[in-house]
């Protein structure tokens, strides 16, 4: 089973936001689900890591029954869609539905995406930093946070 980022996010987005650890078992249920089907492990890495990158999951830090386990959230440019034989995920993990502080996820997300732009303009990727302009009004959008300084650095670095 290959997940695209949306169906990652679609999966996390049924709990509320899960671990990595939550997301390869509930990924591996639906594809366990699907005629037997099994998840290639590096292919999953590849997967999160690259919705990671593009803003469809967020890495959300948060203080959990005394030890911090980040969670991984679907993310504004993410349109979340629920991969086949996924429905019933939520009844085979004992994972209980998430509820995050909206101002909180919305500082994290503004604090990796001023590290994605500061890494894009040390590098002068253009490409990045057109693609990251794009994605700062996802952002705005779909967080409590004012990206105007990012905005303004990523408008004078594509000068």
């Amino acid at each position: 089973m290959d997940a695209t980022a949306d169906e990652l996010a679609g999966v996390v987005d049924l709990f509320g936001g899960l671990t990595r650890p939550e997301l390869e078992r509930a990924l591996s249920e639906a594809a366990f689900r699907a005629d037997g089907q099994s998840v290639d492990d590096a292919a999953l890495e590849a997967a999160i890591d690259d919705a990671l990158e593009s803003f469809a999951l967020v890495r959300h830090e948060r203080h959990d029954g005394g030890e911090d386990r980040p969670l991984l959230v679907a993310g504004p440019t993410a349109f979340p869609s629920v991969p086949d034989h996924a429905e019933d995920v939520p009844h085979i993990l004992d994972v209980d539905r998430r509820r995050l502080d909206r101002d909180a996820l919305g500082e994290t997300a503004r604090e990796e995406f001023a590290a994605a732009v500061e890494t894009a303009v040390d590098d002068g990727d253009e490409d990045r930093l057109a693609v990251l302009l794009d994605v700062s009004y996802d952002v705005e959008a779909w967080a409590p946070v004012d990206l105007a300084s990012e905005q303004e650095r990523l408008e004078a670095a594509l000068e």
